[in-house]
């Protein structure tokens, strides 16, 4: 398939150029000026259009927490510990989530699916295709990050300690406990004797072995300095989640080198430690140095809303190029997925939206979703 004369959003510039792009199976293979079609290819004529990568959510619980269905259709959090590492998303994906399908049409083709912010640790994130009726099949990457919370959710449910002293402790113990897990571990395999192998602290050592990140729910200034701190300790990699407050500490968070997953910003203050949001965050950030996604946090706002949400972030401030990369080539990025999605580039997921106008023009619509080359709407 050869889509002709649209206006491409490329990674190395700060506009949109004329350009075709040529899709072949699953992949991109060819991005150029003036490509001729070959005998028989499909032609899409993308005149006057606006083409980008697929929009990505680097946080989202959709498919975990459905749309609509209450209780029933709740699997965000598990109460049954502060600490639970064990537990996968993969184990709680819906397919069938309804919001899947707006999303698609809304032009986001990939989101980074995490465990809910109640427990210190909640679990392990997968990033997802939104395609598919078979959550094994949506899976992009099973084991993208391991989910993790400071502040008033922790703290609120009371795992036994329900101060910020306490839930930093847990978090603090838990690394602990790994790297005694993994000394016993090595003990047992150089003496030839069992070893009993434990999922949860299996998943944390890919934490404390730079494998994976440690996504860190905190909204407040104080949690996010916390979330550094302990970082640094334990020389992990942490990607900030929310970063409400980051406005007041910008300097601080560009010099950690840590990334941010800014928002949701278009609700209401549903609680103290949000009382700051706003729309000005992520263009802070980003002017100060920090790697910014854009973030609707589905089913707290809903991702099919995810364009809109990177409009108000330029409206407020942040450079069009940049909010653009905070839904396509960042998330990629920090989700480790940047070698397949996030940019129209050869040899990358024919993962791409034509758009009726600029994708952050109010009129603008997706009126063809590609995710690796198959067309879903």
């Amino acid at each position: 398939m050869l889509i002709k004369n649209g206006y491409l959003f490329t990674t190395c510039t700060n506009d949109f150029e004329k350009l075709d792009i040529r899709i072949e199976n699953t992949k991109i293979t060819e991005v150029d000026f003036n490509i001729s079609p070959k005998e028989n290819e499909e032609v899409i004529d993308a005149a006057g259009k606006y083409i980008t990568p697929g929009f990505i959510d680097a946080h989202s619980h959709v498919c975990i927490s459905e749309e609509g269905m209450g209780e029933v259709g709740d699997d965000c959090c598990d109460y049954s510990d502060a600490i639970t590492p064990q537990l996968e998303v993969l184990d709680g994906l819906y397919p069938f989530d309804r919001a899947v399908e707006r999303s698609v049409r809304a032009g986001v083709t990939c989101a980074c699916v995490c465990p809910g912010s109640d427990g210190v640790i909640g679990g392990v994130a997968s990033v997802i295709r939104l395609t598919g009726k078979i959550a094994d099949e949506m899976i992009v990457t099973r084991k993208a990050a391991v989910k993790g919370s400071l502040g008033e959710n922790p703290k609120a449910a009371k795992h036994g300690f329900a101060s910020r002293m306490g839930t930093a402790y847990h978090l603090r113990k838990c690394l602990e406990d790994t790297k005694e897990y993994l000394f016993e571990k090595e003990e047992a395999e150089k003496n030839g004797d069992h070893f009993r192998c434990d999922p949860g602290k299996e998943n944390m050592a890919m934490v404390l072995r730079k494998e994976i990140p440690l996504h860190v729910h905190a909204h407040r200034s104080d949690d996010i300095c916390t979330a550094i701190r302990i970082a640094k300790e334990y020389d992990i990699r942490i990607v900030i989640v929310h970063c409400t407050d980051g406005i007041d500490i910008a300097e601080h968070i560009a010099a950690s080198g840590f990334p941010a997953i800014v928002g949701p910003s278009m609700n209401p203050c549903s609680k103290q430690e949000v009382w700051n949001k706003s729309f000005e965050t992520a263009g802070v950030l980003n002017k100060a140095g920090v790697k910014v996604c854009i973030t609707a946090d589905h089913d707290v706002t809903p991702l099919y809303y995810l364009p809109i949400y990177a409009a108000m972030a330029v409206r407020f401030g942040m450079d069009d190029a940049e909010a653009l990369r905070a839904v396509t080539s960042y998330p990629a990025e920090i989700l480790g997925i940047d070698d397949r999605k996030g940019a129209l580039v050869s040899g990358k997921d024919a993962d791409l939206v034509i758009w009726s106008h600029h994708p952050f023009d109010i009129h603008a619509k997706a009126e063809h979703v590609f995710i690796e080359g198959k067309q879903e709407c």
